[in-house]
């Protein structure tokens, strides 16, 4: 009955944001998948900290969508979420989630779900409030460098703080609505991992990534196989399997493994 319920839930939110434009129809699908097993195999508690990632970053994104209207031509997608954002930010939640049906009680489970959880909240708060900081950010890999803002692998110390208000969020979360008890010290644990997941997203932006370059604008954008003004773009640097997608998934993993390496 809980997994039933769990599904018509995610559905029913799904469904909901599919009407406010916050999903596509992919995403909405891949939103009931993930939303169905978390709520479904982890229950209330564990329902409590995914829809703190989606509510909170939907928010953002909304109010600062005029903010970041000269950035899309950077962004591979935007603010509607499709089944690959939908995977790369959740998917591994929901495995975690699943794997706490089969061994209910182990708390490294539930440390890893919050971490993978708090890793891909702190990024995404740190995009969306970024482009309210006054200053250009930092290239990660070098500090001097100055970059356009929305260059990925751009970091700022304004960006770094509302990614740590967003891992923060889910921390505390973590130890309000725990399944079990906990030390508060799985807070800081949580925090800290999904900080240092954000940073490691903004380290693949900068090295592993797939960039692209627009000849005809002469820009660097995450969009392929056409630019914005429908140039067909042709790659920088990186590996080209590895969009942001795949970046957002090895943040959650990046701050998972931490929360479970140092439990």
């Amino acid at each position: 009955m809980q997994i039933f319920t769990g599904f018509l839930l995610a559905a029913l939110i799904a469904f909901a944001a599919y009407r406010a434009h916050s999903l596509s129809t992919s995403g909405a699908l891949g939103a009931t998948l993930v939303g169905g097993v978390i709520f479904g195999a982890g229950g209330w508690q564990w329902a409590i900290l995914l829809l703190a990632f989606f509510i909170t970053s939907t928010a953002l994104t909304r109010a600062f969508k005029k903010r970041k209207t000269g950035l899309n031509e950077k962004f591979s997608k935007g603010g509607q979420r499709d089944i690959g954002q939908v995977l790369g930010n959740g998917g591994l939640a929901a495995l975690f989630a699943g794997l706490w049906f089969f061994w209910p009680g182990e708390a490294w489970i539930w440390a890893a779900f919050a971490a993978s959880l708090a890793a891909v909240n702190a990024d995404t708060w740190a995009t969306e409030l970024g482009v309210l900081n006054p200053h250009p950010p930092r290239l990660i890999t070098k500090p001097l460098q100055v970059v356009e803002k929305g260059t990925s692998g751009g970091i700022s110390l304004f960006g770094t703080l509302a990614a740590l208000a967003g891992a923060g969020l889910i921390g505390l979360l973590a130890v309000l609505v725990s399944p079990q008890t906990v030390s508060p010290l799985l807070g800081l644990l949580v925090t800290l991992a999904g900080l240092a997941g954000s940073l490691f997203d903004s380290l693949l932006g900068a090295t592993l990534q797939a960039i692209y370059h627009c000849p005809t604008c002469h820009k660097e954008t995450e969009h392929h196989p056409l630019h914005t003004c429908g140039t067909q773009t042709t790659l920088k640097r990186g590996w080209p399997w590895l969009n942001n997608d795949w970046v957002n998934f090895a943040c959650a993993a990046f701050g998972a493994l931490l929360a479970i390496l140092f439990l």
